[in-house]
């Protein structure tokens, strides 16, 4: 049975029911598996049972809900198939948790007792390994090591305790290269419990994963054996302009959560803002640990969580500094074809080819221009519409919306910023003076070696053995 968040909240699941009120059959029952269909970023997951603490906004995803039996948090995770919008129009079919990849993000209270159920619902065996956690070592969950494997149908129990509040993650140990590369990840956010002289009180709080996907246009399944070559760069299993905005009140300290399940790392750079890298996947960092900022590494297998007061209004960028990780699929093979007129070429190739496409020549900005047909489900490389045009990006790149009218708690979008008189830039009309240039313009440190040109004489050696001039 599948049940939307918002049912679940309001007490349309069983298990959203207070545990006095459970019967002991039903409380030594499974917990209800929560589903979630839309790619939309969902509203916070406001705590009812359980300790207070300030929730996490899940970019282009959501947050499990959970039931108390006994004081102990139950969540139940159900790993399978899901067919994940990658963008509006692009689908693709994936494995990840509760009907999502990323699956829900987990969170809880530091000193919680949780105990996950996890079904398979997979073709294949699975574990989770609660990446960064401190637990006991049987609950560490790697495939033959510290646990057989989930086999499918099968439901497994992890218990313990949250001992330490920070980010974290979920990913299976098991088959990982498949599994991972099939979109099986989640994120886990622990809350301090009382207040942290580390951890500060922030206004939003955002997370998301940083995954990657090799799926060929007009395909639907990742390759799972592809290691650097990937074709998909994404947020949360979204690529731009599928990604949402993170919407801010002007004056709002904000905290932005990133975890990297790639396979290489990712310097996230945010415009208009100095931040302050003060997380990891080990705790909050010492204060005398931190400085400004305007981009942060984030390598394999690390968080880095990031805080700034966003005290300029406007949309302001925010994106994966690797210029390749900015571009959609279809764009790693496209020939060069800078400085050459080949648009009759191309027409009279579409003929034969339909799905034919090379670089404009004028370089790449042209093609969000051209009207060339794309395979069916595929995103463009690159271009969503902005308020002056295209914008020319794709892949790991969103924007945060600042805005001084947005009310406290609302995340909603509220369109784009409209720049005061006098703020914005413009095309010069006026005349164009020379450039001035310095008498003493310097050269390179020291002149190139000049040797004359000799005559190389040049001798072949003929099969038969003779020498030839």
């Amino acid at each position: 049975m599948t049940t939307n968040r918002r049912n679940f909240l309001l007490g349309g699941a069983a298990t959203a029911v207070a545990a006095s009120s459970v019967s002991r059959v039903a409380m030594a029952a499974l917990p209800e598996p929560v589903s979630q269909a839309t790619p939309n970023t969902m509203p916070p997951l406001v705590p009812n049972t359980g300790r207070h603490y300030n929730p996490v906004v899940t970019l282009n995803g959501w947050t499990l809900p959970w039931r108390m039996n006994n004081g102990v948090k139950e969540f139940h995770l159900v790993a399978e198939p899901v067919v994940r919008e990658m963008a509006p129009g692009f689908k693709a079919h994936l494995w990840g948790y509760n009907g999502q990849s990323p699956g829900p993000t987990i969170e809880v209270v530091e000193g919680d007792r949780v105990r996950m159920f996890v079904t398979n619902k997979l073709p294949e065996r699975t574990t989770i390994h609660w990446h960064g956690q401190r637990l006991p070592n049987g609950m560490d969950g790697v495939a033959g090591l510290t646990q057989p494997a989930i086999e499918p149908g099968k439901t497994f129990v992890y218990e313990f305790i949250a001992r330490r509040p920070g980010t974290f993650m979920y990913h299976p140990h098991a088959d990982e290269m498949t599994q991972m590369a099939m979109g099986m990840m989640g994120f886990w956010i622990t809350h301090p419990k009382v207040a942290h002289p580390l951890i500060a009180e922030v206004d939003r709080d955002f997370v998301f994963l940083l995954n990657a996907y090799d799926i060929e246009p007009g395909a639907y399944t990742p390759k799972i054996m592809t290691m650097l070559d990937f074709n998909l760069w994404t947020w949360n299993s979204r690529i731009f302009p599928g990604i949402d905005s993170l919407n801010v009140r002007q004056n709002d300290r904000v905290r932005i959560r990133m975890g990297n399940l790639t396979m290489t790392n990712h310097p996230m750079h945010v415009h208009g803002h100095e931040f302050f890298v003060t997380g990891t996947d080990g705790g909050p960092t010492p204060k005398s640990t931190r400085w400004p900022e305007v981009t942060t590494d984030v390598a394999v297998g690390q968080m880095r969580q990031l805080e700034f007061v966003a005290d300029a209004e406007g949309d302001w960028a925010f994106h994966c500094h690797k210029s390749h990780h900015t571009m959609n699929a279809m764009g790693h093979a496209v020939p060069t074809m800078i400085g050459v007129e080949h648009r009759g070429v191309v027409s009279e190739i579409n003929k034969l080819i339909p799905d034919y496409m090379v670089m404009a020549e004028r370089g790449m900005a042209d093609m969000t221009e051209m009207e060339m047909p794309v395979p069916d489900n595929t995103a463009r490389m690159m271009g969503g519409e902005g308020p002056f045009g295209s914008v020319e990006m794709g892949g790991m790149f969103s924007v945060i919306k600042v805005r001084a009218g947005q009310k406290p708690g609302d995340f909603s979008d509220p369109g784009w910023y409209k720049h005061p008189a006098g703020t914005d830039a413009f095309e010069w009309t006026g005349s164009l003076a020379e450039p001035s240039r310095f008498a003493s313009e310097g050269g390179q440190s020291m002149p190139a070696r000049r040797k004359p040109a000799r005559e190389i004489e040049v001798r072949i050696r003929k099969p038969t053995g003779h020498m030839e001039h």
